[in-house]
């Protein structure tokens, strides 16, 4: 019965959205004039970018391609994700051991006693996130910190299939490290594939071995850097060709309270020296409770940059500003203890940029990257807002521009467009002379498409807005019914076209969130969505790709009746030129449900190129992507014969359209 119910109000809510999109059947064509002569504004390079958070197991589970789960023995329970059998049973034959005194960044290991007569009986056993995604003839690099004082005590190492089978293996001997530290690897190669396999170590000799930061990494990573990223999850994000990338959130930032807040610091340097916490989405909801899910910081700050630079991104972290999240424990900083969080900014600067000369620089360069990371923006807190936040931004604006005068700062607008939190936050940010304002929407699709004209009246001087994190919520937001269709696609496509149609208001654009895993996720709808071998975009992907790849230089006018394009008879609309390539680009979306006919008139072009590139997606309401169909709803692309500056073209229902006309001299 509860199902029926869900379907009815699904039913329901398309017929409405249905009736609200209709446009009347008009049967002339509307006459719609691109004023290539007339500039509204330059699109930044960082216009359309992507925003990551640890979140819907984002990182660990995720683009991490660690496939241990809780590999160093740190989460709140010890031996969750291993399961141990000893055979005989040995009451003290394998204890988790804590270190506190020597080690408080990973304090626990595991000790493993042996005898001849339990030889082969002892193993443990891990379980990954939700399993682990194995690939035939992939090889596999296995790792583990150990410490004895005994001789060839021998690990066996196998990959273990759903049917208890083995699809891999290999050996490690370890020796007598006298008391100190030392890592252990080996290598092999995967006969089967596998989304749910699980590692297993069983174990030869006699005496105590102890085992610490236990590992095990696919050699087809990202770049192939060992210990590094999930390669068809990054590729997705390198597909977009985002102007930057936001990190590492997100209400991760502000942590539950101050002691689970993000500190940069803490996650650079040897893997085993980075301190595991828990993730704030460990237990935020109730309907989707994950206690398996903490961040070991195996990605961390220097892990972004670097990713930053690969994708070509810029990379725009943002910094706890001495907050915790308010919707949790609201725990503030005193002012006079800001300090410390204030200099964490200016070091992170000195990080990224730094000569190698400096304190941090150095770090910067003994990580391996002594050229510059070229950071130029950093957020000041996380969806913060009150009085409590204004005074905290100040004091960092006031050290950061002060050392750093050009370096660009972005601040909260707090959790929603509209509202008294709202209007405090920006109407004092926009007195401040603020470089950038991030907004954050997640709303009904009508909000996105009532709202297309939302920056068509914000002053085009001075502060600058980032649509830092919107997403169209089919249901509502929060809800686990949230689908990620073509109805909440192509109400983004539409509100889109406001963006870039005032990319002289809006300098930077991101979803949120970035990736869900389908079997550990806490929030939907989501932009790509993974499991523990597969990715693929949702049609809210590709209406970002279609944006994000096809960026002009700069916005020219486009017209119907002399007004810009914003929601009348459905149509929304923006172009742009790439002065690059020469090329007049644009975006159209048909939200009515009805194809629609129009005369396109270009104004101030000499000569264009008879044949124009064409991006079409179209598709019913609630149609989505899937594992099994992964481009049932993305872009074809087709071409049209131009004959002169005045064409027809056709809008089918339903319908985003990208035309890209070369121009000629």
């Amino acid at each position: 019965m509860k199902n029926s119910f869900l379907k009815m109000g699904a039913l329901l809510t398309a017929l409405f959205l249905n009736n609200m999109l209709h446009a009347q059947a008009v049967n002339e064509s509307k006459k719609i004039v691109v004023n290539v002569s007339k500039n509204l504004g330059n699109i930044e390079p960082t216009m359309w970018g992507v925003f990551f958070e640890d979140i819907n197991l984002g990182a660990d589970g995720g683009i991490y391609a660690e496939l241990v789960k809780n590999r160093s023995f740190e989460f709140y329970k010890p031996l969750m994700g291993w399961t141990v059998q000893q055979q005989p049973a040995n009451e003290g034959g394998m204890l988790v051991l804590n270190r506190q005194g020597d080690n408080l960044a990973n304090p626990r290991y595991l000790s493993v006693q042996l005898d001849h007569a339990n030889n082969g009986n002892v193993s443990i056993t891990n379980d990954g996130f939700r399993g682990m995604g194995i690939k035939e003839g992939v090889l596999y690099d296995f790792s583990v910190m150990i410490k004895q004082e005994v001789n060839n005590i021998k690990l066996n190492i196998e990959l273990i299939n759903a049917k208890n089978e083995i699809i891999g293996q290999g050996v490690v001997v370890s020796n007598n490290t006298n008391g100190t530290w030392k890592k252990l690897k080996t290598s092999f190669k995967a006969n089967q594939t596998d989304p749910r396999a699980k590692l297993k170590i069983w174990f030869e000799g006699n005496g105590e071995i102890n085992m610490d930061m236990i590992s095990l990494f696919p050699q087809d990573t990202w770049k192939q850097r060992p210990g590094g990223m999930r390669a068809d999850m990054i590729q997705l994000l390198a597909d977009l060709k985002p102007g930057f990338i936001r990190f590492p959130g997100g209400c991760i930032v502000e942590g539950f309270d101050l002691s689970l807040r993000y500190q940069w610091k803490k996650t650079i340097g040897p893997i085993e020296e980075r301190q595991l916490i828990i993730n704030r989405w460990n237990s935020e909801f109730a309907h989707k409770p994950t206690p398996d899910y903490f961040q070991t910081f195996g990605l961390g700050f220097y892990e972004y940059f670097q990713l930053a630079e690969d994708i070509g991104a810029a990379p725009l972290p943002i910094l706890n500003c001495g907050m915790a999240c308010q919707f949790n424990s609201s725990e503030l900083v005193t002012m006079d203890k800001l300090d410390p969080y204030v200099q964490d900014a200016l070091d992170l600067i000195e990080f990224a940029n730094g000569d190698t000369t400096t304190t941090y620089g150095k770090v910067r360069a003994s990580l391996g990257h002594a050229a510059s990371f070229h950071l130029t923006m950093m957020g000041v807190g996380n969806e913060n807002w009150g009085p409590q936040y204004l005074e905290r931004a100040k004091i960092f604006e006031q050290a950061i521009k002060s050392k750093y005068p050009n370096f660009k700062l972005v601040y909260s607008s707090g959790t929603d467009p509209s509202g008294d939190r709202f209007q405090l936050l920006n109407t004092t940010l926009r007195a401040m002379n603020a470089d950038v304002i991030d907004e954050h929407y997640y709303r009904k699709p009508d909000w996105f498409l009532n709202n297309a004209n939302r920056y068509d009246n914000y002053p085009r001087t001075g502060s600058k807005v980032f649509a830092g994190e919107y997403a169209a919520q089919s249901d509502f937001t929060v809800s686990v019914n949230n689908k990620n269709n073509w109805l909440t696609a192509i109400s983004e496509a539409a509100f889109m076209t406001g963006l870039e149609r005032n990319a002289s208001v809006v300098n930077m654009a991101s979803y949120a969130p970035l990736f869900a895993h389908t079997d550990g996720w806490q929030w939907t709808p989501d932009l790509i969505w993974v499991d523990n071998l597969r990715s693929y975009g949702t049609p809210d992907y590709y209406v970002q790709k279609m944006f994000s790849t096809n960026k002009g230089s700069r916005v020219v006018s486009m017209t119907l009746d002399e007004k810009a394009l914003v929601g009348q008879d459905s149509l929304y609309a923006t172009a742009s030129i790439d002065t690059m390539a020469n090329e007049l680009i644009i975006k159209v979306v048909n939200a009515a449900n009805k194809k629609q006919n129009t005369t396109l008139s270009l104004v101030g072009v000499n000569k264009v190129s008879n044949v124009a590139k064409v991006l079409v997606m179209q598709n019913d309401l609630s149609d989505m992507n899937s594992f099994e169909k992964p481009e049932n709803v993305a872009p074809k692309e087709t071409t049209l014969n131009i004959r002169g500056k005045i064409f027809n073209y056709e809008l089918s229902p339903y319908s985003f359209h990208t035309i890209k006309i070369k121009l000629l001299k």
